[in-house]
């Protein structure tokens, strides 16, 4: 299998790619300078020149906030990108794997988690755009696998973990949101189920998160503990913090539709935070 991932430095590319090396598969993971998913006679030529089996799209234009003053860019990465990639995938017969967001609700729902059966209703821009590349990647190739993923964290700076860490560094006492809910979801994680789904041959989209769901205070909480820090956290509305994208208060996701088509279970949030957590001292300490 030749595996082709984009948007190479981000923390779920990297994950990735060290899966791959783990494995000694090959692998290409292209600076995003020299492989700009937007650029579609770029990507054709790329695609059918590499030829690969899979095209696992790690590139994404994830800030929330400043998405709302630059619609064009955002679209252009988190939906005409992925169409454009899905359209190479279709042409050199490869699967595309692409990964969307809880951010296509709008956390009205009160009788359980999301299914992929829910209906969408993105409450800010960078939803509208992740919405829209599902729909794209789904027009352009049958042979896909959609994964909407929630709160992912890993090897990185752009997470959860990293800035609770850093905040607690530089503050005596933290105010954390206890009105929004989801799902915190290891990059380990996600490699590890998207490798059995590719391995199993299934297509189609899914949720792909860790087991349960909490608040960003209760996530908070659990990471000082993990790191042995100890602060005062003071709970409040995430209105209070007066972000220019407006976010679901409640967009927790189920991963029981990918559970049973893999006959697979996934570890609870709590399991990945503390395993990543021990994983982050042991490097620390390498390092």
């Amino acid at each position: 299998m030749r595996y082709l991932i984009t948007g190479k430095n981000g923390q779920l590319a990297r994950a990735f790619q060290r899966e791959f090396d783990r494995r000694r598969a090959d692998f290409l993971a292209p600076d995003e300078s020299a492989f700009d998913i937007t650029d579609r006679a770029a990507v054709l030529e790329a695609v059918g020149s590499y030829k690969p089996d899979v095209i696992i799209n790690c590139a994404a234009y994830n800030l929330v906030d400043k998405a709302e003053e630059d619609r064009e860019k955002v679209f252009a990465v988190n939906a005409e990108g992925p169409g454009i990639l899905a359209a190479a995938a279709g042409k050199n017969n490869a699967v595309l794997v692409h990964f969307g967001s809880d951010y296509v609700f709008d956390g009205a729902k009160e009788n359980g988690l999301y299914t992929e059966q829910d209906p969408l209703h993105p409450l800010n821009v960078y939803g509208e755009s992740k919405r829209e590349g599902e729909r794209l990647v789904q027009e352009e190739t049958d042979k896909h696998l959609v994964f909407r993923l929630s709160w992912v964290f890993g090897e990185g700076k752009q997470n959860f973990i990293h800035k609770i860490s850093e905040w607690s560094q530089n503050n005596a006492f933290l105010k954390i949101a206890c009105d929004e809910f989801s799902v915190p979801t290891y990059t380990h994680t996600v490699v590890d189920v998207t490798m059995k789904a590719l391995e199993q041959g299934a297509f189609g989209l899914f949720h792909l998160t860790n087991s349960g769901y909490c608040s960003r205070y209760e996530w908070a909480h659990s990471i000082l503990a993990g790191l042995g820090i100890t602060r005062f956290i003071r709970p409040v509305s995430m209105d209070s913090f007066n972000l220019p994208a407006r976010r679901p208060k409640f967009s927790a996701m189920s991963n029981e539709q990918i559970c049973r088509a893999l006959t697979i279970s996934i570890p609870t949030w709590q399991e990945a935070v503390a395993s990543f957590l021990r994983e982050r001292n042991v490097s620390h300490e390498r390092g």
